[in-house]
């Protein structure tokens, strides 16, 4: 493959705020190029969605409109002014319209971008392709693939071949594409920017009429010549022939070489994230309010019942219960979370490894290893199968979510490395086929209860494993089996508010009084 999955880019990350990785950060990230395609001079934007896509009916109460007003604005994924983007858009003066209309999409999660100011008109095209990642597949009518990894420098005109030459000798670049006919460009990746004289010399070029800076997106950015040690578990094993490395050992020497850092700064990086988990979860258990959502801080009510010694489980099963629901509650709200794989499962992961690290004791460095342990994972799983529900169903998500988890325990526990990976074998295979039918539109319920069963699922797993019951199906033909899967579930059953519990009748109920009255707290229906 041409690409390969960052632990800190597709699978751990990003840090942001929102209900939906797939919807918020991923709408965000699209929005911010949009705004440097334009110049940062946005005065009118048409937004357009595909009504057989899954934005269509999610694309405000799972927050792709909050994403996108956010990045128009040039904001970050987890500015605190993110939930209100749609007053500060307002006031920014920038007009905004939203479509939907039949625009050929076949992507799921398809934004058509058209930006107006008062000197131009471009247009662009992009997806959204599970935890925050996105693809622009077109831009003024030129196709193009575009991850948000590089420096894209387009350089618009007539005649553009015969720039060639000057570009290929006075700029260092990863890619360069000619894209052709009306509205053509030259497309060039990089790791910085061209230099302000070499911009300058360009312009005056004849036939040249504008540059565009896309700035990269992503905090791991892609390069020429990228390679990594293996692409799947099978290919792991044989790179580890010999030297007898841990999971999290592995996972340090592949993304040392995706992101071409150290290890030190692997493991640093992944240290800063687990402290933002852990704050969420000391967030969510202070008490979390929020107008614009259905469930209130039930992570409160479980503490107490379980201090109250009032509760089924032991102390560890119990704390993850709590922990994730603290989480989900802190996303819920529009407070700082990590994506992990997804928002809407981030619960899972940071839920169960911290829940299990804070019962056995354990220092934060053990607690870093296992997050490194369980993103290694999720790098085969971004490689051959997805992380967005749009595309996979809830199993893309909670059920990859406690993959990872399960990998990630077992070696808490001092397991093998083969019991780590069977024990995200067995968790995976235990998740197949989730759908995604959230209620009332909203990524809290199922997706709350979804994340508890991921979690506990995790932990269930990984004491099989460490007490060597067999996998039978290896990680590899696990992880092929959930795209398989994946490809296979209904449209209506994958977050489109079209199937399963999104439209029972408390569902529509809570749905529609959540239109009337926002800030209503549900019980019951």
């Amino acid at each position: 493959m041409s690409t390969y999955p960052s632990i800190f880019n597709d699978v751990i990350g990003p840090v942001m705020r929102g209900p939906s990785s797939s919807h918020c950060a991923a709408a965000l990230r699209i929005a911010r190029l949009c705004r440097n395609l334009a110049d940062d001079n946005l005065k009118e934007v048409l937004i357009e969605f595909d009504p057989k896509g899954s934005l269509a009916t999610t694309h405000k109460s799972q927050g792709s409109d909050m994403g996108l007003f956010g990045g128009f604005l040039g904001m970050e994924a987890d500015d605190e002014r993110l939930p209100e983007s749609d007053k500060h858009i307002v006031t920014s003066g920038i007009a905004v319209t939203i479509k939907i209309a039949d625009i050929g999409a076949e992507h799921p999660n398809t934004y058509k971008l058209t930006m107006r100011n008062e000197k131009e008109t471009r247009h662009l095209t992009a997806i959204s392709t599970g935890g925050g990642m996105i693809e622009v597949t077109e831009i003024d009518g030129q196709a193009v693939s575009m991850a948000g990894d590089y420096y894209e420098t387009l350089i618009y005109g007539v005649d553009l071949k015969k720039l060639i030459p000057f570009i290929e000798a006075s700029i260092p670049y990863d890619e360069l594409n000619l894209h052709d006919g009306e509205n053509g460009f030259i497309e060039i990746k990089s790791q910085a920017f061209p230099a302000e004289a070499i911009r300058q010399e360009l312009l005056a070029m004849e036939g040249v009429r504008c540059i565009k800076y896309l700035e990269p997106v992503l905090p791991v950015l892609a390069r020429k010549g990228l390679s990594v040690p293996f692409i799947t578990c099978n290919e792991m094993l044989a790179y580890n022939k010999g030297k007898d490395k841990s999971l999290w050992e592995l996972a340090v020497d592949y993304e040392s070489a995706r992101g071409n850092i150290t290890a030190t700064e692997v493991f640093e990086q992944m240290r800063r994230i687990v402290r933002i988990m852990s704050h969420a979860i000391e967030t969510g258990l202070k008490g979390t309010q929020y107008a614009d959502r259905i469930l209130g801080s039930q992570s409160l009510q479980f503490r107490d019942k379980m201090e109250g010694d009032q509760l089924l489980g032991g102390d560890a099963n119990n704390r993850i219960i709590m922990y994730v629901s603290a989480i989900m509650e802190v996303k819920s709200s529009m407070g700082v979370i990590v994506a992990a794989p997804t928002a809407g499962s981030c619960g899972a992961l940071p839920g169960a490894l911290i829940g299990t690290a804070h019962s056995l004791g354990l220092p934060e460095g053990e607690l870093v290893k296992a997050m490194l342990a369980a993103g290694l994972i999720g790098v085969f799983i971004a490689a051959h199968a997805t992380f967005a529900a749009e595309v996979g169903g809830c199993m893309a998500e909670t059920g990859s979510g406690g993959g990872m988890a399960a990998a990630g325990i077992a070696g808490m526990k001092n397991g093998t490395l083969h019991q780590c990976l069977s024990a995200a074998s067995l968790a995976l295979q235990n998740s197949l086929g989730i759908i995604c039918d959230p209620i009332g539109n909203r990524v809290e319920a199922p997706c709350l209860g979804r994340n508890v069963m991921a979690a506990s699922n995790a932990v269930s797993c990984a004491n099989m494993a460490l007490s060597d019951y067999e996998q039978l199906v290896p990680l590899d033909e696990v992880i092929a089996t959930m795209k398989a899967v994946g490809d296979r579930i209904h449209h209506t059953l994958r977050c489109t508010n079209l199937g399963g519990l999104s439209i029972t009748n408390a569902a529509k109920r809570i749905e529609a009084l959540l239109e009337e009255q926002p800030g209503t707290v549900f019980k019951s229906c």
